[in-house]
């Protein structure tokens, strides 16, 4: 089933996350929406407070991204930790499903190590690199409350205080659905 998406403006994207408890037949038809519901917005990474849910999960697909490592990389993070964020930074333009046509150029460090459970609850430690762990980043600041435009510039921010009260107030047309707060 494919979910709105929250739109920026919504308690629940700075909301505290909870952690998952268990492996439940709802949790697996919610991971199943949320991919649904990336793959109809064209996006490349879905968290849980994006669809309403205050919940440490989010799913990525960069399977299209060219010179993305691991080939294919397209996973599920239940409960994440990052445990470290490491090697240099390095300055790219993001932008987000909850903030739609607004762009901006976000530092992150190249490298992190992550500890998740993944789709089958099974626990990983893994490190990544590169534009694999520039969209663990942006969707782990999701589950911490944090949104893109958080990272950038105050002068920049400031600059498109307007955009994101229209966002805010449902002035945008985007091709998925959207949830806007008091709508």
């Amino acid at each position: 089933m494919i979910l709105p998406i929250y739109a920026f403006g919504q308690p629940v994207l700075r909301k505290p996350t909870e952690e998952i408890e268990d492996n439940s037949d709802e949790l697996q038809q919610l991971i199943d929406d949320m991919f649904e519901t990336m793959y109809e917005s064209n996006g490349i990474g879905l968290a849980a407070p994006q669809i309403g849910k205050a919940l440490r999960l989010f799913i990525l697909d960069g399977s299209e991204i060219e010179n993305i490592k691991p080939e294919g990389f397209k996973e599920v993070f239940i409960n994440p930790q990052i445990e470290d964020e490491f090697g240099i930074k390095w300055e790219f333009e993001e932008g987000c499903l909850s903030i739609p046509d607004i762009r901006a150029n976000v530092i992150r460090h190249a490298e992190l190590k992550i500890n998740y459970l993944d789709r089958d609850f099974k626990e990983h430690t893994k490190t990544f690199d590169g534009m694999a762990a520039r969209i663990i980043q942006h969707e782990y600041d999701h589950i911490e409350g944090i949104l893109f435009t958080d990272r950038i510039a105050p002068l920049k921010r400031s600059m498109l205080k307007r955009r994101l009260e229209s966002i805010s107030k449902g002035r945008v047309n985007v091709g998925y659905k959207m949830k806007f707060p008091n709508r």
